[in-house]
């Protein structure tokens, strides 16, 4: 029953992060895509960057932790997203916070990323990946664009 619970609430949160991801969102992108208050130090080249902070709860009967957070990653999620089309630029371990994994995408534009993210939630590997390796996480989500003085656009 526990890990029926768990289980649930895995599919619930993921549920709200992949709505997240492809609802209602701060814009972003290259420059002549934005609003005007946006835009003014934007590259024109920008594609549209996400930073992606999970936290992991604890482990609980295999269920959930970090390490199993890493493992999904390190297996398929990373692979998976790239395969959609979406950069994978990094992926971080927090060191001021061991329960937290930090990574960062690039997408075309803020259009390529709403693609991205659809076909991510509908793909069987993923789904299999979720069940492969249930992490409950809560997330904090930015949407960037790149400056147009920066080195990486």
């Amino acid at each position: 029953m526990h890990k029926l619970i768990l289980g649930l609430l895995v599919i619930g949160l993921y549920g709200a992060n992949l709505a997240n991801a492809q609802g209602n969102m701060a814009p972003c992108g290259p420059a002549g895509q934005l609003e005007d208050e946006f835009s003014a130090n934007v590259a024109a080249d920008s594609r549209c960057f996400e930073l992606r902070m999970y936290t992991a709860e604890p482990e609980v009967d295999g269920v959930g932790g970090i390490n199993n957070l890493h493992q999904r990653f390190r297996e398929e999620e990373v692979a998976i997203f790239e395969r959609l089309g979406a950069e994978v630029i990094a992926v971080w371990q927090r060191l001021d916070d061991p329960n937290t994994l930090v990574w960062m995408l690039a997408y075309r534009d803020r259009a390529h990323r709403q693609e991205v993210w659809a076909a991510f939630a509908a793909d069987p590997a993923w789904v299999a990946l979720r069940e492969k390796y249930p992490v409950p996480i809560s997330a904090e989500v930015y949407m960037m664009s790149a400056t147009n003085y920066s080195n990486l656009k």
